[in-house]
C-alpha cells in the first residue's frame, strides 16, 4: 500500500518546484485529496488551470498566519512543509522575514498538527542548516530543531525532516539562471571558482520525502547521498551544451567572478560532527536519529551503523565533467 493512497495531503509552498512535484506524486499514488497552500496567487491560478479541481484544493495564505494554518490543517493525514524563504542573499538582507516564514511558519504548522492529530509531518530542509553561517541556514536549522524536539513528547503525530542539497532545474535554482545568461551571450557569473555544491534531481527529492514519510518513527532527519559538483565544471558543461542552441560558440560565453556573497560557503556540509557520530546509513541515504527517543537499527529497513561515516565524505570527490554533461543531457 502506497503511503499517500486515500490520504488527505497538505503541501505548503505547494506552487514551488518541490511542491508541484509532490502534487504530481500524490495524484499518481491515489491521494484522496490534496490541499495546495501558497502565498503565490498566480502560481495557484496556473496550477489550477493545469491540474483542475477534482481532488485538489488551491488555498492562498501565509504560513505566518496561525488562524489560516489552523483552518487548513483540519482533517489532514500528511503534511509536506515546503514553504520557506530559501535565497541566501535575500535572507541576509531581510532576516526578520526569513525568521517569520522559516521559524514562525514551521512552529505554526507544528502546533496546528498537534491540535488536529495529523498523522505525519515532513519538513523540507537544506544542507545550509549544517554549521550555518548565514540567516537562511540558521533559520532552517532552528526549523529542524523545532521538528525534532517534538519527539520527546507523548504524541501520535510523527515529525521528521529531510535535508536537501541543490535541486536541479527547479524554480529559482542555479540552472535556469545560467541558461538565461547563456541565452543572452554571457557572461556567466560565479562567485568563486572553488565553489562546490551537492546536487539532486526532483525525482531524488520526492523519493527521499516519500521514504522518510514511510519509515520515520519521530524526530529524525533524512539526508540523501548526493554527488558533489564543482560549479565551474557545471557552468562549463552548460556553456558547451547550450551555447550552440542560442547561436553562440562556447568560447563566446565568458565567465565573470563576482566574489563570495554574505552567508555563502565554498562547500556546504550534509552533517555536522555530532550527527556523524550517531547517524545510520542505508544504500540511498543517511538517517540522523532523534536525540530524545531511542530506536533500534532494525526499526529502519536496510539501515546499518557505519564504522566511520567521515570516510564517506573524505573520499567523496566531485564528479567529472563528462559525468556532469551526461547529467545535463537528461535535463536538456
Amino acid at each position: 500500500m502506497k503511503i499517500l493512497k486515500n490520504k488527505i495531503i497538505l503541501i505548503t509552498g505547494g506552487t514551488g518546484s518541490i511542491g508541484e512535484a509532490l502534487v504530481k506524486k500524490a495524484l499518481l499514488d491515489g491521494a484522496k485529496k490534496i490541499k495546495v497552500f501558497s502565498n503565490d496567487e498566480n502560481g495557484l491560478y496556473e496550477m489550477e488551470l493545469e491540474y483542475g479541481k477534482d481532488n485538489l484544493e488551491f488555498i492562498i495564505g501565509d504560513v505566518r498566519n496561525i488562524d489560516t494554518v489552523n483552518s487548513i490543517v483540519k482533517d489532514v493525514d500528511i503534511i509536506f512543509h515546503a514553504a520557506a524563504l530559501k535565497h541566501v542573499d535575500r535572507c541576509e538582507l531581510y532576516p526578520f522575514e526569513a525568521f517569520g516564514v522559516n521559524i514562525i511558519g514551521t512552529n505554526n504548522i507544528i502546533q496546528a498538527s498537534l491540535r488536529e492529530n495529523v498523522g505525519r509531518v515532513v519538513l523540507i530542509s537544506t544542507d545550509k542548516a549544517v554549521n550555518p553561517i548565514g540567516v537562511m541556514g540558521g533559520t532552517k536549522l532552528l526549523a529542524e530543531k523545532l521538528i525534532s524536539s517534538e519527539s520527546h513528547k507523548d504524541i501520535s503525530t510523527i515529525f521528521c525532516s529531510v535535508r536537501f542539497g541543490n535541486v536541479l532545474h527547479t524554480r529559482g535554482s542555479i540552472l535556469p539562471r545560467i541558461e538565461k545568461q547563456i541565452r543572452k551571450g554571457g557572461p556567466i557569473t560565479i562567485t568563486d571558482t572553488r565553489m562546490k555544491r551537492f546536487f539532486m534531481t526532483k525525482e531524488d527529492a520526492v523519493n527521499l520525502i516519500i521514504s522518510a514519510t514511510e519509515i520515520a518513527k519521530g524526530g529524525e532527519t533524512f539526508v540523501l547521498k548526493m554527488p558533489v559538483i564543482k560549479l565551474i565544471d557545471l557552468f562549463e558543461a552548460m556553456k558547451n551544451l547550450l551555447s550552440p542552441r542560442y547561436g553562440f560558440k562556447p568560447d563566446d560565453i565568458k565567465i565573470k567572478i563576482l566574489g563570495i556573497r554574505p552567508g555563502e560557503k565554498l562547500l556546504e556540509d550534509l552533517m555536522n560532527d555530532f550527527e556523524m557520530e550517531h547517524a545510520l546509513e542505508t544504500k540511498e541515504f543517511f538517517i540522523i536519529p532523534s536525540l530524545f527517543k531511542k530506536y533500534a537499527i532494525t526499526d529502519y529497513l536496510g539501515a546499518k551503523k557505519p564504522s566511520d561515516i567521515r570516510l564517506y565524505f573524505k573520499n567523496l570527490k566531485p564528479i567529472t565533467k563528462d559525468q556532469v554533461i551526461t547529467m545535463l543531457k537528461k535535463i536538456y
